[in-house]
């Protein structure tokens, strides 16, 4: 079983691309939870690990998780409001956020005393990881399960509107890398981060994954390997939710090839490799086809 840890909340979508004053369009979201259904319409086992709230959009949440096939089991339950993210697309599909957060309720999430025997891997990511105090509580499940031996994957996927002291951010950042198994994140979060992603890879990780956008994306291993993939042509109507898609079709296709382990990662040679970006790459790419976060389903990469 794959575990997905982070929050769940409703984006705020505008109907028409570079219209501020549309009409906003409710859709269920947040990288983890895009990245959980990914992984259940991909045909894993998975589960998802959060505090959702008991109001109507907290609801709803819930319930798409169980029709796409995501065991709800260690979600947290609670009466505080849904955090909302407001998307601003622009004309090339790309998608900004402005976040209220403000006593919501995945930010209350506390440390699970444990997680599901079967459990082989560990996502994290995005906001979950900046907002206290349920930051610390997700960054110590990270720890307590890599120190278990459990793979660990990150996706940052920087906010930057949401984190008050990008030095402390990026101290904290370097801080998880001896804990993460499989780092994956897009050049910009890269570039704000000011690191190298080859210092990252032996810091640590034993891939890094960088995504390109339209160019495709690249993998870096701990032992200097380098390979990468283009990417896959599509008419792109929003980028919503593809970087997502990424993150749950390379653990889906690390796990169809039984290599949910803290070292195999670093094993993999090119042919290997270039498979699983490539199924990544095409995965996103449906995605990017669609409006809102709507991941693909097994049959259609």
């Amino acid at each position: 079983m794959i575990v997905v840890a982070g929050e769940a909340l409703i984006d705020l979508v505008p109907r028409n691309r570079g219209d501020a004053l549309a009409p906003l369009l409710p859709a269920r979201g947040g990288g983890p939870y895009n990245t959980a259904v990914a992984l259940g319409r991909l045909g894993a086992d998975v589960a998802f690990c959060s505090r959702i709230s008991t109001d109507a959009f907290g609801e709803s949440l819930v319930e798409r998780l169980r029709r796409e096939g995501v065991d709800t089991g260690p979600v947290q339950r609670g009466p505080e409001p849904t955090t909302l993210a407001v998307a601003s697309v622009g004309a090339d599909g790309s998608a900004e956020y402005r976040f209220y957060v403000e006593g919501t309720a995945d930010r209350l999430f506390r440390t699970p005393a444990d997680l599901p025997a079967e459990t082989r891997a560990l996502s994290f990511g995005t906001c979950s990881l900046v907002l206290e105090p349920g930051a610390s509580a997700y960054e110590e499940l990270m720890r307590r399960e890599a120190e278990r031996g459990r793979f660990v994957a990150l996706d940052p996927n920087i906010r930057a509107g949401l984190i008050p002291d990008a030095t402390a951010y990026r101290r904290r950042f370097e801080g998880w890398l001896r804990h993460v198994t499989l780092l994956k994140l897009s050049e910009e979060d890269a570039d704000w981060l000011g690191g190298d992603p080859r210092e990252w890879a032996g810091a640590g990780p034993a891939a890094v994954v960088v995504t390109r956008g339209a160019n495709g994306m690249t993998v870096l291993t701990r032992g200097g390997d380098e390979f990468s993939v283009p990417g896959e042509r599509t008419e792109v109507v929003d980028t919503i939710g593809a970087g997502d898609t990424v993150n749950a079709a390379l653990l889906h296709a690390l796990s169809e090839r039984d290599l949910l382990s803290a070292e195999a990662p670093a094993r993999l040679g090119r042919r290997e490799w270039t498979g699983i970006l490539g199924y990544a790459a095409r995965a996103a790419a449906v995605t990017c086809s669609r409006a809102g976060a709507e991941p693909p389903y097994a049959g259609e990469v």
